[in-house]
């Protein structure tokens, strides 16, 4: 896929998400502000942290596809990982403040809600953010970038987390015509907390993923491995030795050097590029903007 068709389709995900994003907020925020449910309120506040960087994000996204310079050593690559760093940390710390006022409601007796109407509204949720994640998953077959990825994530948990709020307020609607009416009022605090805290897991990691691409610290084992596998393959194929191998990774570009020794001290630039245009066109499978350079090493 071509430059011009990855920034088409990214957009087009984008704005697609950005919509669906717009109009599930509305009406949970008028959900929430009806039944005054922290379940539903978690879910407005995550569709609105969500939205607020979806915006800006769109003007970013052609910056990404331009070419390195002298000026730009990582191009734009590393706005990207600043980018996801800020969004998924402002949704870090509205998640910790939601759980603490759950908590809170708990420990002063629960909060009655009702649970029919939430159930049913949840339902409807479900509906709606399943069939954005299936539109949305339509639209990048052919291409994912790491944001699309987050994006999908994020619709991924509203179908997750909307059918299982849904099943707890079902839940709840019984237990209110049973023995076991007194939990009721703890059942929407409950789920929040509970909801809060599977969302946590994905902030954290992509907050310490992208702090160590903005200070360029090498990728994380599986990915080094993976690299490492395909030079050494390719290595085989010459005459030359893998001295050192050095991988960077900011934003969607990933940066591989390859240091090397030659055995006679001869080294023939067309070789070279023989197997850099291999090295990179294997990689190019797994990664989505990669660029190879074999350096000889040259003693100190």
């Amino acid at each position: 896929m071509n430059t011009q068709n990855k920034i088409k389709t990214e957009k087009r995900v984008m704005n697609l998400s950005m919509i669906g994003s717009i109009a599930f907020m509305i009406v949970e925020g008028i959900m929430a502000y009806i039944t005054h449910s922290h379940s539903i309120l978690m879910d407005c506040v995550f569709d609105v942290t969500d939205l607020i960087l979806i915006g800006p994000f769109l003007v970013l996204v052609p910056l990404l596809y331009r070419p390195v310079t002298e000026r730009r050593p990582y191009g734009f690559s590393q706005v990207e990982s600043l980018f996801l760093v800020i969004k998924y940390s402002i949704l870090l710390v509205v998640t910790i403040q939601l759980i603490i006022d759950s908590m809170k409601l708990i420990i002063h007796g629960g909060h009655h809600v009702n649970a029919g109407e939430i159930a049913i509204f949840e339902f409807c949720v479900f509906a709606g953010c399943l069939f954005m994640y299936l539109l949305l998953s339509h639209y990048s077959k052919k291409y994912q970038s790491m944001t699309i990825k987050a994006e999908l994530y994020v619709w991924k948990l509203d179908v997750i987390g909307s059918i299982g709020v849904a099943l707890a307020f079902f839940a709840q609607g019984i237990l209110e015509k049973s023995q076991w009416a007194g939990i009721a009022p703890y059942i929407d605090p409950a789920v929040a907390i509970i909801m809060a805290l599977l969302l946590l897991r994905e902030p954290v990691e992509t907050i310490i993923r992208g702090l160590k691409k903005l200070v360029l610290f090498a990728p994380n084992p599986e990915i080094m491995d993976r690299i490492r596998i395909v030079v050494e393959q390719h290595m085989q194929t010459c005459s030359y030795t893998m001295d050192f191998l050095d991988v960077i990774q900011t934003g969607r570009k990933t940066w591989v050097e390859i240091y090397i020794d030659s055995p006679n001290d001869v080294i023939s630039i067309q070789s070279l590029y023989r197997i850099r245009d291999e090295i990179r066109n294997e990689l190019r499978r797994d990664f989505d903007q990669v660029y190879v350079e074999i350096i000889p090493n040259l003693p100190e």
